[in-house]
């Protein structure tokens, strides 16, 4: 079975600051009411012009040798030049930018650079090998499924509690006493307590509103029930003693819905082949990056969904007129801030700075088919000192544990919403055999993971005379290591925005891209030294520069792009001037980089080499190949074309930016034509939602093949349209708003490609259900167990020797350290493949009993 949670295996920190145990400490923020119109007559556009987005170099200024060499510009000209005729502005060598405003719906605001078109592009593969491919994965497609069972989504309910966390969300009555109670947790074993008048207990009468006098700690004896108070009993009638009885007639506490029927599956046996699908890259506790204050929303409270999905306080204050930051993302001047219960404007598939993986919306997606989640923990310390409001530090790897804190706090939230520890869906794990038990007991297996600009301190500087001097060494990246893996972190990029002491970066695009150059100019002394290149296939650059982005089509990490609006008048230094595209970042992998990535290894963390510089990309793969290592992920669209194929064939996992579905469904066609036929095949998505990347916008409910609900979900599920407060959300006309609509995006995946070539419906459907099995083979092969000997005839060992190593009563894991992987992992059967005296293949099935002994082994 599943281990029990671990809540406390990190450090605890200094909470002068901010607590890290959970929103619980925080100030409730209480909703503003300010109606707006229509949320889908929205064209978002990017409102910052190429130069503007160097507002993070004032501090420059102060630096020797940098004075500033372009006069001030105030950035309010600038946005009524890029959202009107457009200006003209001289850079220092003469050069002139024009700056030109949308003319209608759908353009984008442009910064004119000449050259700046990519080539088209070229598939590294030949036509036969994409062939090849296919009908490989038309192979996969075709083995048995693994049987599956319904499993409870919640205990099942008793006449009496038989504990104290039992009483979660449930309807009792107190004898003696007669009035029926809804017991709401605010945490594990603590309720709030309310009658059927929406009125909360407090000692000595009722309040309307959650407060931390309406908080009891319940403790139960034997059958009998107490609730205090900061130490006082409850009493009713003169009694402080109760047995707890289910009842009907209370009035529920205040929640979203999840509106998913149907039992989730789980295996028939702990240790079998998984069905779910696999998330490889979101940041669900971005509520406190930046400074914690950039985020509007967080994924829980103490309180319930009318505390949690309320929006900052510069928005509420301003009646949503102050949220410069939203308004440069969405490109309109104010928006309704009212979150719960009418969710007017946000969130929404644009809305890059609200909330979007409430604990309801996760457990929506979960009970949808949802298996694998990986929370990556993110940072990025310069973006968090420019913007104004903040209450956490911005130093990337203080963010990093207590965003890791807030994970285990999470997950004990969700497991009091769930009747008691280990109860919730919500799961997190450190090793492959222990997520495939979660996913087999039906719950979701969450790994956390870091994604941030200055990993372990491992920045450099600039230094006239010197170079690059590096802010970290090899037994403080090793120390660093062990106290992430100690945190259960297990898979991670070592660069995101800057270049550092371990790596250089790909770079981003347009207005993002000058903002985030110029940041890692603050940073380390220098701008990225971004050379032309011409790569064979016409495609594997790093990000050309000065080419303006576009949100509306999806566009990633714009939120960097826009917090420049934030800084008012800035004097502008000169920034370089780069070649003719194709853009390549000269700077590589570095010796830091190498010792990085083989500590991970060292460690069975998956290293995701997403947002590296090409260069840096390929050395790392190399080295990757050379060590032999499969803990490899690619986790959501930020490698080149050249890198996919490489991926696969070291055995690793491609999760792809999610976006769109129509984007998405093409993608998956590339990606079938790169399968490596030695690995077990499935697909993924990386959402990155939560303020880094927009997800995927609505087709329109006239499109000739829309979801229409209710429909069937992964393991026979009805999945009805989803219910928050007073929103009802479609997946035609909203888009993924949040995420528990990702079940609804996966429907209307199979039917796009259903739509384009008959079967491919069920086909992406297939796949996408294999992604969980395909992200545990990959991991268990990062801790050294061998790919599958039917797959790899190279593996094959002689039938006598796997007969002779084989015993009874090994553990499931311990025959795959003898023989490899099973090619099936059916119910309680492994199948292999071995040899015999001629060389010639002999399947072999492993038998094993409940509690996954091997019994016998025998030739199929």
């Amino acid at each position: 079975m599943p281990s029990q949670p671990r809540s406390r295996r990190f450090p605890r920190r200094d909470r002068s600051q901010h607590d890290p145990a959970g929103p619980a400490q925080q100030p409730a923020q209480q909703p503003a009411q300010h109606p707006i119109g229509d949320t889908h007559r929205r064209t978002p556009r990017l409102v910052l012009a190429g130069v503007s987005a160097a507002a993070l170099v004032a501090a420059v200024m102060a630096l020797p040798g940098h004075a500033p060499t372009t006069p001030r510009v105030d950035l309010k000209e600038l946005h009524r030049a890029s959202s009107g005729g457009g200006m003209t502005l001289e850079g220092p060598r003469g050069e002139r930018f024009d700056i030109h405003g949308a003319v209608g719906d759908g353009e984008r605001d442009a910064l004119s650079r000449a050259g700046t078109s990519a080539s088209d592009p070229v598939d590294p593969t030949t036509a036969a090998e994409r062939a090849a491919s296919t009908r490989y994965v038309d192979r996969e497609r075709a083995l048995p499924d693994p049987k599956l069972r319904g499993t409870r989504a919640y205990p099942r309910r008793t006449k009496t509690p038989r504990t104290k966390y039992a009483l979660a969300n449930g309807c009792y009555t107190l004898v003696p006493g007669g009035t029926p109670l809804y017991f709401k947790p605010t945490a594990l074993g603590t309720y709030l307590i309310q009658d059927p008048d929406s009125q909360l207990l407090v000692p000595g009468g009722t309040v309307d509103e959650a407060a931390a006098e309406a908080v009891w700690t319940a403790e139960l004896t034997g059958k009998q029930l107490t609730l205090t108070q900061d130490g006082e009993p409850l009493t009713i009638d003169g009694a402080s003693s109760f047995r707890a009885t289910r009842a009907s007639g209370c009035t529920a506490y205040p929640e979203a819905d999840v509106n998913v029927r149907g039992n989730p599956h789980g295996g028939v046996s702990d240790f079998q082949e998984v069905r779910g699908y696999v998330d490889g890259h979101t940041h669900h506790m971005a509520f406190e990056f930046l400074g914690g204050m950039a985020h509007c929303g967080k994924p829980w409270d103490p309180f319930g969904a009318p505390f949690a999905l309320v929006d900052c306080i510069d928005h509420t204050t301003t009646g949503g007129y102050g949220a410069v930051l939203e308004a440069a993302l969405s490109g309109r001047p104010n928006h309704d801030p009212v979150g719960w219960p009418t969710f007017v404007d946000w969130p929404a598939p644009d809305s890059l700075t609200h909330e979007g993986t409430y604990y309801r919306w996760m457990e929506r997606a979960w009970r949808g088919g949802q298996r694998i989640f990986v929370n990556l923990l993110v940072e990025n310390n310069q973006l968090c000192q420019l913007y104004p409001l903040k209450r956490n530090s911005c130093d990337d790897m203080d963010s990093v544990r207590l965003q890791a804190a807030q994970t285990y706090a999470f997950q004990d939230y969700v497991d009091a919403q769930f009747g008691g520890p280990g109860k919730g869906f919500y799961r997190i794990v450190t090793s492959p055999y222990e997520a495939r038990e979660v996913i087999n007991d039906g719950k979701m297996a969450v790994i956390l993971g870091i994604e941030t600009s200055v990993p372990f301190g491992c920045t450099f500087k600039n230094v006239p005379l010197v170079g690059d001097v590096p802010a970290c060494d090899e037994e403080e990246i090793a120390t660093q290591i062990d106290e992430m893996h100690d945190l259960g972190v297990r898979q991670m990029e070592i660069v995101n925005k800057f270049d550092n002491a371990l790596s250089g970066i790909a770079g981003d695009a347009g207005e993002t891209g000058v903002l985030v150059n110029s940041a890692n100019f603050l940073e380390t002394g220098t701008f990225w030294d971004m050379q032309h290149c011409e790569p064979e296939d016409g495609e594997s650059a790093d990000k050309t520069q000065y080419a303006a982005p576009d949100i509306s089509a999806g566009q990633q990490d714009a939120l960097f792009g826009a917090i420049a609006m934030l800084s008012g008048t800035l004097a502008l230094p000169a920034l370089p001037l780069y070649p003719t595209p194709l853009h390549c970042n000269s700077r590589g992998l570095t010796t830091l980089g190498e010792y990085t990535i083989n500590e991970l290894a060292k460690r069975h963390i998956i290293f995701d080499p997403d947002h590296m510089s090409v260069k840096a990309r390929n050395t790392a793969l190399d080295q990757i190949e050379e060590m032999g290592y499969h803990g490899l992920i690619s986790s959501h669209s930020w490698s080149t074309l050249d890198a996919y194929p490489r991926v696969y064939k070291a055995g690793g996992m491609i999760t792809a930016y999610a976006g769109g579905s129509t984007g998405f469904v093409e993608k998956w066609r590339s990606h079938q034509g790169w399968a490596d036929p030695r690995y077990y095949w499935g697909f993924g998505f990386g959402a990155d939602i939560n303020g880094l990347g927009a997800q995927g916008g609505p087709r329109g409910a006239d499109v000739p093949n829309p979801v229409t609900y209710p429909f069937r979900g992964l393991g026979g599920v009805r999945v009805d349209q989803q219910v928050a407060g007073e929103r009802v959300y479609d997946i035609n006309v909203d888009g993924v708003a949040q995420y528990g609509l990702y079940p609804d995006w996966i429907q209307d995946l199979s039917l796009i490609a259903e739509a384009s070539k008959k079967g491919d419906g069920a086909k992406i459907l297939d796949d996408m259900a294999r992604g969980a099995e395909a992200y545990l083979q990959m991991w268990e092969r990062a801790y050294g167990i061998a790919p599958d000997s039917c797959r790899n005839p190279g593996n094959r060992l002689p039938v006598g020797t796997v007969q002779k190593k084989l015993r009874r009563g090994m553990s499931t894991t311990t025959v795959m350290k003898v023989v490899g992987q099973p090619y099936t992992r059916l119910g309680r059967s492994y199948g292999f493949c071995a040899k015999d005296g001629r060389g010639k293949k002999v399947e072999l099935t492993a038998t094993f009993n409940g509690k996954g002994k091997l019994r016998k082994v025998k030739r199929t």
